[in-house]
């Protein structure tokens, strides 16, 4: 697009070079004006009619497809990053980042085709004016130097008030994002509504405003200050240039047209700084964030398991695990471990532990979504890098306390998909709220513990060897939750599967095989739950009859 652009705009300010000189040739010509004149401008004006519209309708075709690319990119270079990198970022600046920020990109992108247009139409002006008289063209270059200077400081400031206004732009996002999730919470207090509004909202507004007018004042002063030159240089021209030199009124006229004619693409020019420069703020702000626009896509490895299918292993270890938090803006400073634990196939493992003891953060290390600062994770005595990360995410399935409920059961593609989900939503006492059709649920519009079910109806389809659930019975009626506990738990366990719950539920203790402590991110026990004989086959049995009443009375059978 660049180079066809440039050829195009090159094109085009030849031939608005050969207009100018056409315009001078026959205001000045003796007599008639000939035939040859005539097709000449006519030829010009059409070539510089083509050529434009030839790289505007470039521009525009690559317009379409610029926006999508970059935000395409970048969510790649997002789904590819760290989650802790994610997490530290917030989803404020992310969501600026996705969209303010890549569209002045893009917008300096299209930009580049209009200012080569515009540079054609200047170079082209320059030529005739050398060729006209050099000696003027070098005064008007001394000046355009002198303004050039003034301009340069003008635009420095202009920059620095864009930058400003970018950082208030982050702070204005984390306002409505605190609108859209705490709507309920600031309607209900008129109070917090309003201090929410003048020294939130209003605050953040005000300064975000104040630093683009300040930006932009600084361009239009820029601007105009360029054109103050063009009238000193066609003034000089007019009253200075003829007391001083023997210049013919050929080449006075020739120069008054063509400097007059060339304001129209200098301000072209001088209005794309502006785009530039937000595009290089905005550019700025995305490096800052640690991503690229250059991101590829990951190649699926050699190895890659399709989804719902088994990928089993015999033991998952892990050794001498350490990570820790610093919170720079509190001083907080929390580090999870050392601890060594060890997980095999068909075992059920309760993790408890007090707010804060570091559960959810076990859980994230665990299924490979945060990386350990020191120690490693086995499987089948093989560790866990860089390299083979990815593979191993794909031994789990989980439903994390702050899960997301996509609307469609994405990369789960079986041919009877639709068939084994509505035997879950039976079993999960949903059928009556929600229907799936090819794949797609009918809502999601439920209550916290309904949208969990629907989770877990997900995790089951994954069919996945290792399944982790937080705090999942938090949100479940009394029944339900001990259907989760009695049932649905020791259903996954006699098919072979991993499980850890992340739970404070201590009437349900019993139904583990190990427990696992944490306090304040130390390990603090890790035993088998020393169950009777009797009392074992007593669940056991419970779970079982449980599953043959389901599927009795739902037609559902038991999970596969």
């Amino acid at each position: 697009m660049l180079i066809l652009t440039t050829v195009a705009a090159l094109l085009s300010g030849a031939c608005n070079a050969g207009l100018i000189a056409m315009v001078n040739i026959a205001l000045n010509h003796q007599g008639r004006t000939t035939a040859a004149i005539i097709s000449a401008f006519v030829a010009l004006g059409l070539g510089r009619l083509l050529t434009s519209f030839y790289s505007q309708i470039v521009a525009v075709r690559f317009s379409q497809g610029v926006i999508a690319n970059l935000r395409r990119d970048l969510v790649r270079s997002i789904l590819n990053a760290p989650l802790r990198k994610m997490e530290e970022v917030g989803p404020a600046r992310l969501q600026v980042a996705l969209t303010d920020d890549i569209y002045h990109i893009a917008q300096a992108l299209l930009a580049v085709s209009l200012t080569a247009v515009n540079g054609a139409l200047l170079l082209g002006g320059a030529v005739y004016l050398a060729w006209l008289s050099w000696q003027v063209l070098l005064s008007l270059l001394g000046l355009i130097v002198l303004g050039a200077i003034a301009y340069s400081f003008l635009m420095k400031g202009a920059f620095r008030s864009l930058l400003l206004a970018r950082e208030e732009e982050d702070k204005l996002f984390g306002h409505f994002r605190a609108l859209t999730l705490g709507i309920k919470e600031l309607k209900l207090h008129r109070a917090r509504r309003e201090v929410f509004f003048a020294r939130g909202v209003y605050d953040a507004t005000e300064a975000y405003q104040r630093h683009n007018m300040t930006a932009e004042r600084r361009f239009t002063i820029s601007q105009h200050w360029s054109h103050l030159m063009f009238y000193v240089f066609v003034g000089s021209m007019l009253f200075l240039l003829p007391a001083f030199s023997t210049i013919g009124k050929e080449a006075l006229t020739g120069y008054i047209i063509t400097t007059l004619y060339l304001m129209g693409p200098l301000a072209g020019v001088l209005s794309t700084f502006s785009l530039f420069g937000r595009a290089n703020v905005s550019l700025h702000k995305i490096q800052q964030l640690g991503f690229s626009l250059t991101a590829n896509a990951p190649a699926p490895g050699p190895e890659a398991i399709p989804a719902g299918e088994e990928m089993p292993f015999e033991r998952l270890d892990l050794v001498g695990v350490t990570h820790s938090y610093h919170g720079e803006k509190d001083g907080s400073h929390f580090v999870l471990g050392p601890m060594s634990l060890t997980f095999r196939p068909g075992e059920l493992v309760f993790i408890v532990g007090g707010n804060g003891s570091g559960k959810s953060t076990l859980a994230k290390i665990l299924t490979g979504l945060y990386e350990p600062e020191i120690g490693e994770i086995r499987l089948d005595g093989k560790p866990i890098f860089e390299e083979n990360r990815e593979q191993y995410r794909q031994l789990f399935s989980a439903v994390f306390g702050d899960f997301y409920l996509f609307e469609s059961l994405l990369g789960v593609e079986q041919a009877d998909l639709d068939t084994r989900a509505k035997s879950y939503l039976v079993q999960l006492q949903l059928d009556h709220k929600v229907k799936i059709r090819d794949g797609h649920l009918s809502t999601v519009n439920l209550s916290q513990g309904q949208r969990k079910r629907l989770a877990l109806l997900t995790a089951y389809l994954e069919n996945r060897p290792f399944y982790l659930f937080d705090e999942w019975a938090s949100d479940q009626d009394p029944q339900f939750k001990d259907i989760f506990y009695r049932q649905l738990l020791p259903e996954l366990r006699a098919r072979g599967k991993t499980i850890v719950v992340i739970t404070h539920d201590e009437q349900y203790f019993a139904c583990a095989d190990r427990l696992i402590k944490l306090d304040f991110g130390q390990l603090l026990s890790d035993k088998r739950v020393n169950l009777p004989q009797t009392e074992r086959a007593m669940v056991a049995g419970e779970a079982e009859a449980n599953a043959e009443t389901a599927g009795a009375s739902r037609q559902a059978g038991t999970l596969r």
